[in-house]
């Protein structure tokens, strides 16, 4: 049978009647009256015990030297505490007592929490400053440099804000021709910090971007609260582009100022950072244009010295005393060699005529001039040399040294 609500008359011995209640119906009457007497309240004590299931509910208890208290931040609540829950943290919590009627078990439905001493803005900025520090994020081996002379810049933040209009102004005061892209996002609230993690990705696919620039103006904590959120931090740590970070005034130093490769301490500096002075570096290409000009024209001066110098030199001077030197010096080579040649020809000579006389002496014609003849045979010229194959009455040739005769044999003596 079900008693859930029930209540039943008693009669005692006394006559008098007595009033029994259900388990569930006692409960409720209990939960009712502390729901009614510990209405929003406020607890202070240790947090201990935090469990976080899948449901997204956080329980934890509450205790002190000598009592506890069980407390629960159902999920809508749980998702709105900024710092992480740990045993040992003593917290100031607000809310309201009730029964867990399943277990007879009354509890604290807590609406909001806060560490004790410190705000618990403060305690979560500090919880993920000490988490993503351990991780690098704040290395500032890994912050690049920002170009000198960016091209297309993007100002992450709210269109409407000072904030913008201060960049804005900046920049074009300093440097006019640059070209600048806003990405209009929500800077405070809820939404905010989704918004710009989503700009800086988005910025990100833009293949011309050169630098960008997140930020807003001043305010307090919670309005800078944004910028302390983890998903903004890290979008930044992944940005591609360099990134800086303009929160705030100079004492309002946030999450992202940490991980942006160059914090700027007001949105006026970020602007002043961004781009270059036009004026100065003008004045300065003025400055290396003078010393450049300066430098040619010394350049030019000693190199037309030096060609002075040697157009005024000897030889240079008087270029027709260096052909005729050339040409005294070519006349000696002719005349050398027209020697060496005289005495080659008049040594040859005489070697020739030593040959002409050697052969001179032995030539026939010398013999024959001593008075000597040659006889040859008429038919072939032949010299005849002996009385063999002569005959009686055979003609026959006889060259003397000036004239021939032809003779007839008229005796052979042997």
């Amino acid at each position: 049978m079900n008693f859930t609500g029930m209540a039943f008359p008693l009669i005692n011995t006394a006559g008098s009647s007595k009033k029994i209640l259900a388990v569930s119906m006692l409960t409720r009457m209990i939960r009712n009256s502390l729901e009614k007497d510990f209405f929003h309240v406020w607890v202070i004590g240790e947090v201990s015990n935090v469990r976080s299931p899948l449901s997204g509910h956080v329980y934890l208890t509450l205790k002190d030297a000598s009592a506890q208290l069980q407390a629960v931040l159902f999920k809508s609540v749980a998702n709105t505490v900024k710092f992480e829950l740990k045993d040992g943290m003593e917290a100031v919590v607000f809310g309201s007592v009730t029964v867990y009627e399943f277990r007879g078990q009354y509890q604290l439905i807590i609406e909001h929490i806060e560490p004790k001493g410190i705000g618990a803005l403060q305690l979560a900025f500090l919880q993920l400053k000490e988490r993503l520090e351990k991780e690098g994020l704040f290395d500032p081996a890994r912050k690049r440099p920002l170009p000198p002379f960016p091209r297309k810049i993007a100002i992450v933040t709210s269109p409407t804000g000072a904030a913008m209009k201060d960049i804005l102004k900046v920049i074009s005061r300093r440097f006019a021709k640059v070209e600048i892209v806003v990405y209009p996002v929500r800077v405070q609230g809820d939404c905010a910090a989704h918004e710009i993690a989503q700009a800086i990705h988005d910025l990100n696919t833009l293949s011309d971007i050169d630098v960008m620039i997140i930020g807003r103006g001043g305010g307090s904590l919670e309005d800078l609260w944004a910028f302390n959120e983890e998903v903004v931090a890290r979008s930044i740590y992944a940005s591609k582009i360099p990134v800086i970070s303009a929160v705030g005034h100079e004492i309002d130093v946030t999450i992202s100022d940490l991980v942006a490769d160059k914090r700027a301490l007001t949105p006026t500096e970020a602007g002043e950072l961004v781009v270059p002075l036009h004026d100065q570096i003008v004045e300065s290409l003025e400055k290396i244009k003078t010393r450049l000009v300066r430098a040619l024209y010394n350049k030019i001066m000693l190199t037309k010295g030096r060609l002075q110098t040697i157009k005024e030199s000897l030889s240079y001077k008087k270029p027709i005393d260096k052909i005729m030197r050339l040409q005294q010096k070519s006349d000696e080579i002719v005349q050398r060699l027209s020697t060496i040649s005289k005495h080659k020809v008049e040594l040859e000579h005489e070697r020739l005529g030593g040959i002409v006389n050697r052969l001179d002496n032995v030539s026939p014609l010398r013999v024959l001039s001593r008075g000597y003849s040659i006889t040859t045979a008429i038919e072939d010229s032949r010299p005849i040399k002996s009385i063999k194959g002569l005959s009686i009455g055979k003609k026959v040739k006889i060259q003397f040294s000036h004239g021939s005769v032809i003779s007839s044999i008229i005796e052979i003596m042997k």
